[in-house]
């Protein structure tokens, strides 16, 4: 019955002025979740908010692989 929050971050380390931190974590996500997408592994269609599953769920994996972690701190 109490409310929390929480806080996820994506943690990388930039290797140069190309692939930056910011570069990696933006633009890896999207294209990860485009080749999701072409490969009809996500169904839903539309302008939508990646907060469902088969979003989040599958492309953290990858960026996981990739190096980039996410972190989650809870406050209460």
């Amino acid at each position: 019955g109490k409310e929390s929050e929480i806080q996820a971050t994506l943690v990388t380390t930039g290797e140069n002025s190309t692939r930056t931190a910011m570069a990696k974590t933006v633009g890896l996500p999207m294209a990860i979740a485009a080749k999701l997408l072409l490969q009809g592994n996500i169904k839903s269609r539309g302008v939508v908010i990646p907060i469902k599953k088969e979003f989040y769920s599958p492309i953290l994996e990858e960026l996981k692989k990739l190096g980039i972690d996410c972190k989650e701190n809870q406050i209460y």
